[in-house]
């Protein structure tokens, strides 16, 4: 990813569970890092799925992460020579994160985002949406459905193999034993 030279910018990644969301982001750090620039990575202290201390793919990928509660807690780990700043679940942040990755954009940092866009309703998630306005750059990558094998740009939660109810409570940490990646055709939110 190429940017602007002489200004900060705001570049999110988004899609559904199992589309590579993290394993992206990873993969823009460790370039980042190739050219000597000071990278930080931070993820909500929610996401305890694979490591503590770690943004993870699915895939295995790993990279060192900062855990925080509230997204003002990122100004309070940027230096003056910090370059890149990594969040990743995005979703999980309180909405102050929109005005923190906008400072940041706007002292001349670039500030990569990466989480869900939907929540397993198909409805917007969390803070995402407004940060996806704000961006610069925007890539929807997309996953592969599980039932028919065309791209998937929702994520179906599961409970006890079956679609999980409209009324579920939003915020579920898991993984394959609760998520699938579906299309539109084959997402399904049933309503009590």
């Amino acid at each position: 990813m190429y940017g602007p030279t002489h200004h900060g910018w705001i570049e999110v990644v988004v899609g559904p569970m199992y589309s590579g969301k993290s394993e992206e982001l990873i993969r823009r750090t460790k370039r980042a890092k190739i050219a000597k620039q000071k990278v930080l990575v931070f993820k909500p202290a929610i996401d305890n799925r694979y490591s503590v201390d770690e943004v993870v793919s699915h895939s295995g990928q790993k990279n060192d992460a900062i855990l925080i509660e509230k997204a003002c807690e990122i100004l309070g780990h940027v230096d003056m020579d910090t370059e890149v700043v990594a969040i990743d679940e995005v979703q999980f942040l309180d909405k102050e994160v929109v005005n923190v990755a906008r400072q940041l954009a706007n002292k001349g940092l670039r500030v990569i985002a990466a989480g869900l866009d939907m929540d397993f309703r198909g409805e917007p998630f969390g803070p995402t949406p407004e940060l996806l306005a704000i961006a610069e750059f925007v890539d929807k990558i997309t996953a592969v459905c599980m039932i028919c094998g065309d791209p998937a740009h929702r994520t179906q939660r599961l409970i006890n193999g079956k679609p999980a109810g409209y009324d579920e409570p939003t915020i579920l940490v898991g993984a394959t034993e609760s998520y699938e990646a579906r299309c539109r055709l084959h997402h399904e939110v049933p309503r009590d």
